[in-house]
């Protein structure tokens, strides 16, 4: 959603020249002379006077610096500055509360549409035909920003709420009030001007890309070893990766086939990365497949394979193409990593991969892995990068776990009625749970499945989960405990956050946070107890192995993206290598002589990488959130803290950790953690 915003305040002549001066040289093209700026801006200080010195600096040359030809002449806007600059706070807090009142109404509803259209595509139930992807892939917003450019709303918001850059937010931002925090958030709201068929273009490749990777299903009883035997169930059908990985994952419980099993599905993940899957035997159950060999049959009989064609990576080249095409229209955050990093994320990229690196280059990676080792009894595989022993789901048949969860959720609905129910168990009022749950729906989902916030108060979220037709399996329970965990924090931070400008969290890697403490504790909600008096230690171990596997998968991510940007002319192929060799280089830097040898391409396989451009990087911090959340709740009671925590809403990401838990988003919590829990499980 893009979000509005404001901010007034009474400032300091040192914040208002280190802001200002910002601003004015971030100008640019545009149509606006210099010397109308200064003579707009003398005018309004004659007649204003000094007070308003900061708000009018940087109002004029905001609104400046968006003005075109077609908005009028520079008379009209020195016309539009005098008309329209608020100075009063009561007339700036009325004009505040109008512009939050109106943005929410116009956000939520265009959400509502949205998700109605997208109902198609992303839910079972309902007959998808070729429109419905063009009906998807609209943006019913694209034209929003170009309305309200168009009829000044935008200008009158530029012009009275100044924009903040990161380092200036997270400078002052701690001596803000309430009101100041959202007045800065709407001082956020137009920053950039792009054109509403370029916002369309980008929509409707994204939906593209979410369609490709939602029906890119495996079905994994076709699947044959050399002795030409199938090893799964015959029913069995994986989305990539999320399916294919968590099926890994329950094979560490099973002690006689469960090392083959994992080869086998690794062998498909590889097949995927380079693109010599036979595009026969993707969500199609017509054909079976000896993915070592790399053969394909029908009725006994061998067929030609006909390999995907790097669709995989065009796919990745055409959301490059789309998100880099919004870069001349955005001056404060020039490429798609910087409006991710810096505007959306809040946590500059060379921040964050320095975090990741510190954990990856860390001795207790050699210690952890040497545990693993000793606890399987064999030598690591790259794939052991997905390793979940520590958890207590770890060492439990999964068809056992299955026959609760398909008993007890058969239905969506079910899960659904079992909603409340899951918060009073982690503990929330009865009445508070009640309320939460009444505001997320649960719908049947094509894909993994996925959490879908409101965006207008009073509005119902939405839950997306895969439900087979004999019920809900293990896997699909625990990404949905997960997914809930969402809801709630997107409810929570909506409906319960003092300024609707406030709403949310500072990015998503806190949204994820909140997910991971959800689902680390689902076999708790199932009613199986984990009586292990070193549950914290492996606690500590867990969160650690899920963040050095996500942390060099984020390190990819964003070097592909990087590459790309350096070389924007190149091709689906071209791309395909340089993603196998991103991946390589970052393996052999921290996994090789670890978990197998050089020149894995593993960390190519995540289908975020593909879905949901440069998204990757928020897991793992959103693993170093979780863990310092659950610290700080310990002994205390978890939905108390939440509600404490998560209504603070979108505040800075490491001003939102201070107040939280007392420390901003590190790795010393959790590695001195793991020193700790070493000696314990040893």
């Amino acid at each position: 959603m893009r979000k509005l915003i404001y901010l007034l305040l009474i400032v300091s002549v040192t914040w208002m020249a280190y802001s200002c001066q910002k601003t004015e040289k971030t100008m640019g093209n545009n149509n606006i002379s210099t010397k109308t700026v200064e003579s707009v801006t003398k005018v309004l200080l004659d007649s204003l006077g000094e007070t308003h010195k900061f708000r009018i600096e940087c109002g004029v040359a905001q609104a400046a610096a968006l003005w075109r030809d077609t908005d009028g002449s520079e008379n009209d806007f020195a016309d539009f500055c005098k008309t329209y600059f608020v100075a009063e706070d009561a007339e700036l807090d009325k004009l505040y509360n109008r512009l939050e009142r109106n943005f929410e109404i116009i956000a939520g509803f265009m959400h509502q549409i949205d998700v109605k259209l997208k109902e198609p595509v992303q839910m079972t139930g309902i007959e998808s035909t070729p429109i419905d992807l063009i009906f998807a892939g609209y943006d019913v917003s694209a034209h929003l920003d170009s309305d309200l450019y168009g009829n000044k709303i935008a200008f009158i918001t530029a012009l009275n709420f100044p924009f903040y850059s990161l380092e200036e937010k997270t400078e002052l931002g701690e001596k803000w009030t309430r009101k100041e925090w959202a007045y800065a958030r709407m001082g956020d709201r137009f920053t950039s001007r792009v054109p509403a068929e370029v916002l369309q273009q980008a929509s409707q490749t994204l939906s593209d890309a979410d369609n490709y990777i939602s029906n890119y299903n495996i079905y994994m009883g076709n699947l044959l070893n050399d002795e030409g035997k199938t090893m799964f169930p015959a029913d069995m059908k994986l989305i990539t990766h999320w399916g294919l990985r968590d099926e890994l994952k329950s094979n560490y419980a099973d002690s006689v086939n469960g090392f083959a099993k994992q080869e086998m599905i690794y062998t498909v993940m590889k097949r995927i990365i380079d693109q010599t899957i036979p595009s026969q035997v993707i969500n199609s159950g017509d054909y079976t497949w000896n993915p070592k060999t790399n053969q394909i049959f029908q009725n006994h009989t061998e067929e030609t394979a006909t390999p995907e064609a790097d669709v995989r990576y065009a796919t990745l080249l055409g959301n490059f193409k789309v998100m880099s095409a919004l870069d001349k229209y955005s001056t404060h955050y020039p490429t798609a990593i910087s409006r991710n990093f810096d505007a959306t994320m809040e946590i500059p990229v060379k921040d964050v991969k320095e975090l990741f690196r510190t954990l990856l280059s860390s001795p207790q990676v050699k210690e952890v892995a040497a545990l693993i080792k000793s606890r399987l009894g064999r030598e690591l595989q790259p794939y052991d990068i997905w390793y979940n022993g520590f958890k207590a789901r770890g060492t439990m048949p999964e068809d056992e776990l299955t026959k609760i969860t398909a008993a007890k959720y058969p239905t969506p609905q079910a899960f659904e009625n079992d909603l409340a129910n899951i918060l009073v168990k982690l503990g929330w009022k009865a009445d508070k749970a009640k309320e939460i749950a009444s505001l997320v729906q649960v719908d049947p989902s094509t894909g993994a499945g996925h959490a879908w916030g409101a965006v207008m108060r009073g509005d119902k979220a939405r839950l997306r989960t895969r439900i087979g037709e004999n019920g809900m399996d293990y896997k699909g329970y625990n990404i949905a405990v997960h997914e809930y965990g969402h809801n709630v924090e997107q409810t929570i931070t909506l409906n319960d956050v003092d300024y609707w400008m406030l709403n949310g969290v500072p990015n998503n890697a806190f949204t994820e946070a909140v997910a991971f403490v959800f689902q680390k504790r689902d076999l708790e909600l199932l009613g199986i107890k984990d009586n292990n008096s070193a549950a914290d230690a492996y606690l500590a171990l867990d969160n650690f192995w899920s963040s050095y596997e996500i942390m060099g998968v984020a390190l990819v991510d964003i070097a592909v993206w990087e590459w790309m940007y350096a070389n924007p002319k190149a091709t689906s192929a071209e791309l395909k290598e340089a993603v196998i060799a991103e991946a390589k280089k970052v393996w052999n830097e921290f996994y090789a002589g670890i978990l197998g040898e050089k020149d894995e391409p593993i960390l190519g396989i995540y289908s975020h990488m593909i879905d949901y451009p440069l998204y990757l990087s928020y897991y793992p911090i959103g693993h170093l959130i979780s863990f310092q959340v659950e610290q700080a709740i310990k002994g205390k009671n978890m939905a108390d803290e939440m509600q404490r925590m998560y209504t603070q809403g979108r505040i800075v990401p490491q001003l939102w950790m201070k107040n939280a838990v007392g420390k901003e988003i590190s790795t010393e919590p959790l590695l001195n953690a793991v020193n700790e829990a070493l000696k314990v499980v040893k």
